[in-house]
């Protein structure tokens, strides 16, 4: 079934009273509303949410017209979330996917596992080409961090390559989990800290010989160490944290930033510097040759990906066992005797 944008009453039970997606042809707060949102609680924000709406509303548009074929990491990277969902011995009667694009996950999975599919993404033009699926599917444009579900809703909530551009990630998980029903399950996989650092360690070198300083070109990561620690803030139990790597050889730095730009991966950081001079690109180029390049003269990129698993509690989740009281009582005994 090819996706498509719906009016309201496709999916009435699924929004939250009040919300506001649907009233402006269904964007949920984004934009100054989210930027007021996030000053109002506190946070700082990172990212330019604006700007990375235009960054992948582009790539869409540029390889609907055919110049651009750059789905090649998403598409491996959502085919291996969908093993991760086929892992779980169940089917899901309506699941959720957050940030989806044009359906990188939707794409490799079955009917025989999730019967209903609705899909969030903050660009439209993602939603308006959407890859073939077998699965029935709603599209909505919405912003991952304000996600206009009501609570319970999904048994599964998938993402994959979207919220590492999120400005507050405990709200987004919070949101997930807030949307999840009881028992629910959420995998997810998002972009590590030592994704392109050849690109940026090149950068930074070559703006150090060149212009004497430098400001960020790649843009900032999570670390594996706090993904766990912020799940179980957000109410997840029974998690699953792992690291991969992906490396693909580009014929040089141009290309690679080529293909970053088509996969609407550019960097949209508030701090990042809007021009590189010509003279630091080559220089850059230069470094990334001589620092990283393969002996056929291609030049590697890493992504390392993190993926997770969480789950919302439920009485028939399985709980580790209680320790005996001779137990305990022993334990006592050994810590007064130590």
């Amino acid at each position: 079934m090819v996706a498509g944008i719906v009016p309201r009453a496709a999916v009435p039970r699924l929004l939250r009273a009040g919300s506001r997606c649907w009233r402006r042809r269904l964007w949920a707060p984004s934009g100054e509303a989210a930027a007021a949102a996030a000053l109002s609680s506190g946070a700082r924000s990172p990212f330019d949410r604006q700007l990375k709406r235009k960054q992948k509303n582009w790539a869409a548009a540029r390889a609907d017209r055919g110049r651009c074929d750059c789905d090649y990491l998403r598409l491996e990277v959502g085919g291996r979330v969908a093993d991760r969902v086929f892992d779980v011995a169940r089917a899901f009667p309506l699941a959720l996917d957050v940030g989806c694009g044009k359906g990188y996950i939707a794409r490799y999975l079955n009917k025989e596992t999730v019967e209903k599919l609705v899909q969030v993404d903050i660009a439209q033009n993602a939603l308006k080409t959407p890859m073939e699926t077998e699965i029935p599917t709603v599209s909505i444009v919405a912003d991952e961090e304000f996600l206009p579900f009501r609570e319970n809703t999904f048994e599964l909530v998938v993402s994959s390559l979207s919220l590492h551009w999120v400005n507050d990630l405990p709200r987004a998980f919070r949101e997930i989990h807030q949307v999840l029903k009881p028992d629910g399950v959420f995998i997810g996989a998002m972009f590590g800290g030592d994704t392109l650092y050849e690109l940026r360690c090149s950068l930074q070198l070559a703006e150090l010989e060149r212009e004497g300083g430098f400001s960020p070109h790649v843009s900032p990561f999570t670390a594996v160490s706090d993904l766990g620690h912020l799940l179980g803030r957000a109410g997840f139990n029974t998690l699953t944290v792992d690291t991969d790597e992906i490396q693909v050889n580009y014929p040089g730095i141009f290309e690679l930033m080529e293909d970053l730009q088509g996969m609407g991966e550019s960097n949209c950081s508030w701090n990042r510097k809007p021009l590189l001079h010509r003279e630091t690109m080559l220089a850059a180029a230069a470094i990334y040759q001589e620092m990283y390049g393969n002996n056929d003269g291609s030049v590697p990129a890493t992504f390392q990906v993190y993926y997770m698993i969480g789950w919302k509690f439920h009485e028939s989740q399985a709980r580790p066992a209680q320790r005996a009281d001779h137990q305990k009582s022993a334990g006592r005994s050994i810590a007064s005797n130590c």
